[in-house]
């Protein structure tokens, strides 16, 4: 089987016996009214690297399969990664179709007939070198959704080996009861932290509704957990050098100058607790949060959570670190972003093989 590479990179087939080999055995190609094929440049150049096509010059001649791939570089910017994630796909055996925008690629599910079977997957296809742009992702993952698929990443590397990641919009929540104490309980500001001393609150605030540390009989709250239970009026706080009461802005203040990101986390932190989870420090899996269902006691961390702005941008080895970390410990890495007026969406990120 022949085909004819056109100046644009893609490649006519004629022949209807040819055409109609190649569209049977894995939808290569879209027919035209003549009985022949069109092979678009993701198509034409996989076809000629697997020998499937032989590849011809307008004007007969053979045309060699780097040629080929050549002037499909230089007509389709980006063209040489997106192929690496096209071929790996057909590799293992799916029905790959160049999408229109937002993403590179629509996929069938395994065994899916073509215009009869809809397709599974949106794919899109990144360079390691192209920074996570978490706004960019947020509206991907929303039209996904909106249109019933599974948003894959698929992400190439300096090597050229690839790394997939399903994106979505996840609703993370838990079961904790929501109750409030009857008397605010008093806190002591010592450096970064907030102390309970009182045996009863120090009980009701650790114990029954799993905020804080259990040291001896008191309870040592982070500014975080002291500035969200202010907030909610179950804490007052007091210096603990001068006596005096702190004010929540004031306590507010002096936790953004130890943490830049404090802001951030305590937007995350608020609606994660609204969501009826159970939230810790996530620092010993190098994240901001983990997020459990229930209390520590009776549960295990469901979420591993990176609060940062809705425009926060990073490099991808950063985020697949923290993807890596989440699911080596059997949790779900998500990231918050934190708009300017601290509503919070989530993204979900997690490795998989296709």
């Amino acid at each position: 089987m022949s085909g004819t590479v056109l100046e644009d990179g893609t490649v006519r087939i004629d022949d209807p016996s040819e055409a109609g080999q190649v569209y049977g055995k894995g939808y290569f190609g879209t027919p035209n009214s003549s009985g022949g094929l069109t092979l678009d440049r993701y198509e034409a150049v996989y076809l000629g690297e697997m020998g499937r096509v032989v590849l011809r010059s307008t004007a007969g001649r053979a045309a060699p399969w780097p040629s080929v791939f050549r002037r499909a570089v230089r007509a389709d910017p980006g063209f040489a990664v997106r192929y690496l994630v096209y071929r790996d796909l057909r590799q293992r055996g799916y029905v790959v179709r160049a999408s229109p925008p937002p993403v590179a690629f629509s996929v069938l599910p395994r065994g899916g007939v073509l215009h009869k079977t809809p397709s599974r997957f949106w794919v899109e296809a990144l360079s390691e070198r192209v920074p996570f742009d978490l706004a960019r992702l947020f509206g991907l993952a929303e039209r996904a959704q909106s249109a019933k698929k599974l948003l894959l990443l698929g992400l190439v590397d300096e090597e050229s080996d690839l790394t997939y990641y399903r994106v979505r919009r996840p609703a993370p929540t838990g079961a904790l009861p929501s109750r409030s104490l009857n008397v605010p309980a008093e806190g002591w500001l010592s450096e970064d932290r907030v102390t309970v001393h009182d045996p009863s609150a120090a009980s009701e605030l650790g114990r029954e509704l799993s905020y804080g540390s259990r040291v001896g009989d008191r309870l040592e709250l982070s500014l975080l957990e002291a500035a969200y239970l202010g907030s909610v009026g179950q804490l007052s706080v007091r210096d603990s050098k001068s006596g005096r009461s702190i004010p929540l802005a004031a306590l507010e203040r002096r936790a953004r100058r130890l943490d830049p990101h404090f802001s951030e986390r305590l937007a995350a932190y608020r609606e994660l607790r609204r969501r009826s989870l159970v939230v810790k420090t996530g620092f010993k899996y190098g994240a901001h949060f983990r997020a459990y269902p229930r209390s520590p006691e009776h549960s295990h961390a469901r979420y591993l959570v990176q609060a940062v702005p809705a425009s926060h941008t990073a490099s991808w080895i950063e985020v697949a670190g923290g993807v890596r970390v989440a699911q080596g410990v059997r949790k779900e890495f998500l990231v918050a972003g934190v708009r300017p007026d601290s509503e919070v969406r989530f993204l979900s990120l997690e490795r998989v093989r296709p």
